[in-house]
């Protein structure tokens, strides 16, 4: 993502708006979340940890359930951290917050995580400079963010029916790859896992990304409505894509491990 291609407050009404259906249909969320949370090291023992773009609260739990120690939630959207307060932990303190500007004190923190929100900063340069700063040394950063090839299939139909953009952009791996080299962390590791789903149609996709929050955010989207005859032409593009298990979505998900 970049500066413009992304609304920081498009983002923050987007997922506010989502927070009571969200939890509902992120299964996928849930388990690229997991498997970050796996890659800790077992003898990671934080005494002080942030969940950033925390959402609806379900990793800031989890972290908490790990390492048993008060979590900061951190994210950009009201609506999320509303709901996350209603669901814990107990301990947990919730703070809106802006991942490029933290309100956090340099060399505070042991612990950053993240799961699926960094790629909605316009610059995750900055925000990963901002991680840096509030890392205590040796600290260590986990996030995962998605990368280009994401929703290919649903891309790949609208530009068979018009010249807009309807799908989010994301980052190539190797743009990412240069932006972590550059961040100025001591040591990090990135791997790439694909994820794909599978829908029976198309609108059981549209109205999960709807549900999530992570519908089209980008400039260059068409306004109003879409017509019956797009809708029309985009389900007989997509239905090119079916396979037996049904319409599939892939997620290209990069897992990364940074230490200062």
């Amino acid at each position: 993502m970049n500066a413009v291609a992304i609304d920081k407050r498009a983002v923050a009404a987007s997922f506010s708006r989502a927070a009571s259906t969200y939890d509902q249909v992120a299964e996928l969320q849930r388990q690229v979340g997991s498997n970050l949370l796996a890659r800790l090291p077992d003898d990671l023992q934080p005494h002080s940890l942030v969940d950033l773009g925390c959402g609806t609260g379900y990793f800031t739990r989890a972290l908490n359930a790990r390492f048993e120690r008060p979590v900061l939630g951190l994210d950009i959207a009201e609506g999320m951290l509303c709901f996350a307060r209603t669901k814990g932990p107990e301990h947990a303190a919730w703070i809106a917050a802006d991942a490029e500007a933290l309100p956090l004190r340099g060399d505070s923190q042991h612990l950053l995580f993240s799961s699926l929100a960094l790629q909605w900063c316009p610059d995750l340069g900055r925000a990963l400079s901002e991680a840096r700063r509030v890392l205590l040394p040796g600290g260590c950063m986990a996030f995962n963010t998605l990368v280009e090839g994401t929703l290919g299939e649903l891309r790949g139909a609208w530009e068979q029916v018009d010249g807009y953009v309807h799908v989010n952009r994301f980052m190539p791996l190797a743009q990412l790859q240069v932006v972590l080299a550059e961040a100025g962390f001591a040591r990090w590791h990135c791997e790439v896992e694909t994820h794909v789903l599978h829908y029976p149609q198309l609108s059981a996709l549209t109205h999960e990304l709807k549900a999530l929050g992570a519908h089209n955010l980008n400039a260059g989207r068409p306004g109003g409505l879409t017509g019956r005859a797009r809708l029309r032409a985009l389900t007989a593009a997509y239905e090119t894509y079916r396979q037996v298990a049904g319409l599939p979505a892939t997620y290209q998900v990069a897992q990364i491990i940074l230490y200062k």
